[in-house]
């Protein structure tokens, strides 16, 4: 077989990827650029929050005047990609890169046969009913998209793939989300307190400290450890959970410093994580709620703190664990030292690093390492797949 026909499968491989990248550009564009936007909100007033239709009539409209000029700019762009390379190279050369014509098309007939009201089931991210699983990480599941309806109709675009909304920072919205920070009074919690404020978020600082330096700028909830069951009645009203307190005693090893670091670093974050999980009760709480547990790169790397090390790897074992059936989205970071009170002599800044996590989390990644350590993003990920492959070999669903 010739090297060019090898070729053929992948340039068509790269031009679906390229018709899904620009079907999600004309959706941007929908919300962005007035002469679509009328045609576009025909689609979001087509459906409910349970994503059954409201009026057929106004469904068959969107379809129409939505999804097909939508689909024929995709094979308009594939097309003129093709001729082009085909001018250059040889059609023999270049046959491939017509399959993300043929891809589009295929949309386009879709939707007129929806017009109609036939093929509904092809429209697998609009199917009504509850919503069953958390938002997908890089394909578009109903959950995802349902978040584009009812969350925010600024960001979560892509139809697909999620590759466009992570470039623009669109994968998660943080705008008018409450969200509540344990370890609020620390450096890196009020760095994140002003972070999360910044992009739109209304922060409520958790601590257990009496002389906290919010004053009346944000909420603050008192809590102590051991007593995390008795805020979930007011975390059934917050959207994100960021745990992020924890305690460090370098060099210490008797028992009462065993038993409070895993109290402080371990437990009491898993209490906090089962009392949030036993708020998601409605199908929207799997679209709207999350978790980020701040585990630390102690989980991979020394700390030189060993019980620090201990604590954490425990918190970070628990939630590997706890997400193989978690009704909604957890989130780790993975920190390196930066420079706080539980450790004077970090190098890394907490503003720089408040300043990574967010933007991290608007592109969804759920494994959140800020670090100067280039290791820590060598051995996490391996180390992650593997404990997460064990747990789920070796124990079975409750």
């Amino acid at each position: 077989m010739s090297a060019s026909l090898w070729l053929q499968p992948l340039l068509g491989i790269g031009s679906i990827a390229i018709a899904e990248v620009v079907r999600d550009c004309y959706h941007v564009a929908g919300h962005q650029w007035q002469p679509l936007q009328r045609w576009h909100n025909l689609h979001h007033r087509a459906f409910r929050r349970d994503l059954s239709i409201t009026s057929f009539e106004t469904f068959a409209q969107a379809q129409l005047y939505n999804d097909v000029p939508e689909g024929l700019f995709m094979a308009a762009i594939g097309g003129a990609i093709a001729m082009g390379a085909a001018a250059a190279y040889g059609w023999g050369q270049t046959w491939g890169l017509w399959a993300g014509s043929l891809y589009a098309l295929s949309f386009v007939g879709a939707a007129i046969a929806r017009s109609r009201g036939a093929l509904m089931w092809t429209d697998l991210t609009h199917e009504p009913g509850p919503l069953t699983a958390p938002p997908s990480i890089w394909s578009v599941n109903r959950t995802y998209h349902w978040r584009h309806h009812f969350d925010s109709g600024n960001a979560y675009f892509c139809g697909t793939l999620t590759l466009v909304d992570k470039l623009l920072g669109t994968a998660l919205s943080l705008q008018g989300k409450k969200i509540a920070i344990t370890g609020a009074s620390g450096t890196l919690g009020q760095a994140l307190i002003r972070q999360l404020l910044a992009a739109g978020a209304k922060p409520i600082a958790l601590t257990t400290r009496a002389d906290h330096p919010f004053g009346d700028t944000i909420p603050v909830w008192q809590w102590q450890p051991g007593n995390e069951a008795a805020l979930r009645d007011r975390l059934a009203k917050v959207d994100i959970l960021i745990l992020n307190h924890g305690t460090n005693d370098p060099g210490a090893r008797s028992p009462a410093a065993i038993a409070q670091a895993y109290e402080v670093n371990a437990f009491s974050s898993w209490r906090f994580l089962e009392t949030f999980l036993e708020t998601v009760t409605d199908s929207e709480h799997r679209a709207l709620k999350e978790v980020w547990v701040n585990t630390s790169e102690a989980e991979v790397q020394p700390a030189f703190s060993p019980l620090y090390e201990l604590s954490k790897r425990t918190i970070g074992d628990i939630v590997t664990l706890r997400r193989l059936d978690a009704p909604c989205t957890i989130r780790k970071l993975i920190l390196g030292p930066f420079k706080s009170n539980l450790n004077p002599i970090g190098v890394m800044d907490a503003t720089l690093t408040a300043k990574a996590i967010v933007a991290l989390a608007k592109r969804d990644i759920r494994n959140i390492i800020v670090t100067i350590n280039p290791l820590t993003y060598l051995t996490f990920m391996p180390k992650e797949v593997i404990k997460s492959l064990y747990f789920r070999l070796c124990t079975r669903r409750p």
